[in-house]
């Protein structure tokens, strides 16, 4: 009996596991945990072995070989200096896969206006690695110390001087009277890939299968589809109130008086599109979900 070929897909534990796991859902894998305290998800593909691990370490493992693929952040990547292949980047706001920045923040009433004027000031990160090259490179001397947590309050407490903390809208900086005066760093969700394992035709090619069926859940996520009878009097006006992926699939109905649309739209528009549909001859307008789009 030949034996079952493997792919180690190393999946992220804390902020991104809930969206990872329901993208992984819609685009057609059922991954859950035995236990909340499990380290080891299950998976309905016996050619996939997941393990959870920090996004924080995803990168080091799959450059070392200990994992043929993973999901994190590309700031890992970058913090880690981790010599990986990125299959796909994956970006969804709605599911914090979205793309976030690192900041340089101090308190807003501190004076300081750009990252020169902390020459000598220490400054709490979890990010070190890039903030030391980041300071590096504009020949400015600080001391940068890692930070375990609770970051932002080590500003307010005067444990430090400034803080280099993640943010997507800094509601969170201003709560705690911080001021943003220089961006390190942008990240997004990534698909990265152990280089040797990406040069086995199979292991490339299941992981380019997980990408691409990923990339279309995500997809699928910020669009809807339609469907609608209409007229074919009223057919060029409903048409013109209708955008499209490409053209709608018009077909024709047994009463020849009428067609059948079908298209794809963003989720964003339906509420408003729908009525004006309705008033241009459209009838029997369904919206229904999508599992993936596949460009």
């Amino acid at each position: 009996m030949a034996k079952v070929k493997v792919l180690r897909l190393g999946l992220p534990k804390g902020s991104l596991q809930e969206a990872t796991f329901k993208m992984f859902k819609k685009a057609g894998f059922n991954v859950s945990l035995p236990s909340s305290r499990s380290y080891f998800p299950s998976i309905d593909d016996a050619e996939i072995k997941p393990v959870l691990l920090r996004a924080q370490e995803m990168s080091r493992y799959v450059q070392e070989g200990a994992l043929d693929c993973g999901i994190t952040g590309n700031d890992w990547v970058l913090e880690n200096k981790s010599d990986v292949v990125r299959i796909e980047e994956l970006e969804y706001a709605k599911q914090s896969m979205n793309k976030v920045r690192w900041v340089l923040a101090v308190p807003q009433d501190s004076g300081i206006k750009s990252p020169k004027d902390l020459k000598g000031k220490r400054i709490a990160t979890e990010l070190v690695g890039v903030t030391k090259e980041y300071f590096k490179k504009l020949r400015v001397d600080v001391d940068v110390e890692f930070s375990w947590g609770a970051t932002e309050v080590k500003v307010s407490a005067g444990l430090v001087d400034a803080i280099v903390e993640l943010t997507e809208t800094g509601s969170s900086l201003r709560a705690n009277k911080l001021v943003e005066i220089a961006t390190l760093c942008e990240s997004t969700t990534q698909f990265i890939a152990n280089g040797t394992s990406y040069k086995d035709a199979w292991k490339k090619a299941k992981m380019e299968q997980i990408a691409l069926l990923l990339k279309g859940a995500i997809a699928a996520e910020e669009k809807v589809g339609l469907k609608m009878n209409v007229r074919k009097e009223n057919l060029k006006r409903v048409l013109a109130k209708l955008p499209a992926l490409k053209n709608p699939t018009i077909s024709s109905l047994s009463d020849g008086a009428w067609l059948a649309i079908e298209t794809i739209i963003d989720e964003r528009v339906v509420r408003v599109l729908i009525p004006e549909l309705k008033k241009a001859g459209a009838q029997g307008i369904i919206e229904y979900p999508l599992n993936k789009v596949i460009y």
